[in-house]
């Protein structure tokens, strides 16, 4: 049976192992930097089986007007099990008050836009919105 829970940063060798798993490197170059990431997130809340960490959420923003899901990944194995529908609505549901709940995706990536679009997302253009970012 799987388990919910919060968790942070004491389980980083598990977060990268999730990490590594979707090849997000990223993340991987600098434990401190990812220690410091996942101290500084708002809600980090993870998916157990047993005791082993097989996917979360981790959020960034100000719980008032926005929440940002900065990362939302399963291990590969358990995909396809409503994991990721659990933490999604998990976040949904700690942040109802929030004005607005936003993520970025690859858009080339149909798996990931299918899923948030399933999720009731909608692209930043319905909204009348667009989005930047620096390299």
């Amino acid at each position: 049976m799987i388990e919910y829970r919060e968790f942070g940063a004491e389980l980083s060798e598990q977060i990268k192992q999730i990490y590594e798993d979707s090849c997000w490197r990223a993340y991987l170059g600098d434990d401190e930097k990812l220690r410091r990431a996942f101290e500084r997130s708002v809600f980090v809340y993870g998916a157990f089986d047993c005791e082993k960490l097989i996917g979360f959420v981790r959020c960034v923003g100000d719980c008032e007007h926005i929440i940002i899901i900065q990362d939302l990944i399963v291990l590969t194995g358990y995909r396809g099990r409503g994991i990721g529908k659990a933490l999604f609505e998990a976040t949904c549901g700690r942040f109802r008050d929030v004005r607005m709940v936003a993520l970025f995706t690859d858009t080339a990536d149909e798996r990931s836009n299918g899923f948030y679009r399933s999720m009731g997302m909608e692209p930043a253009e319905r909204g009348g919105m667009t989005a930047y970012f620096r390299k």
